[in-house]
């Protein structure tokens, strides 16, 4: 009797830990988590991309602050912070990059303007996750 009742334990506390929401990352799917904060190189699109189709069936235009992103879910909002001027914007993730690409994320034009990159072509950004609600309209630029 005592050793089930230590196996029925071992396995609600087993269970119980797998269903918990884990506050530093963000699920992805099933399988995988993503880290709530991530560090990497940022670049923005080239002016071909206008007018395309993102894999989220918008039509893309480099006027809107939206991202490319592999690591993050789809249709969520992010924060975005330039580490060389500190900088920062809110962007939504609205398509992938190609698998082969070692950039973190690809930015609107109107987003790397924001952050202040557009003449350097690349930059090293934080990416925060914000979640699914757009953000309010005051916190969508912080240009410090």
């Amino acid at each position: 009797m005592k050793n089930l009742l230590v196996l029925t334990l071992l396995m609600f506390t087993f269970f119980a830990s797998k269903a918990q929401i884990k506050v530093d990352s963000v699920a992805l799917n099933k399988k995988r988590n993503v880290p709530v904060t991530q560090f990497g190189v940022a670049s923005f699109y080239a002016d071909k991309f206008e007018g395309q189709r993102t894999c989220t069936d918008v039509v893309f235009t480099q006027k809107k602050l939206t991202a490319a992103c592999n690591t993050f879910p789809l249709n969520v909002w992010i924060k975005v912070t330039n580490l060389r001027n500190h900088k920062s914007v809110n962007v939504k993730i609205n398509d992938r990059m190609h698998p082969s690409n070692p950039r973190l994320i690809d930015m609107s034009k109107s987003a790397a303007l924001a952050l202040g990159y557009t003449g350097h072509g690349l930059t090293k950004v934080k990416i925060e996750y914000l979640g699914k609600n757009k953000p309010d309209e005051d916190d969508i630029a912080d240009n410090n």
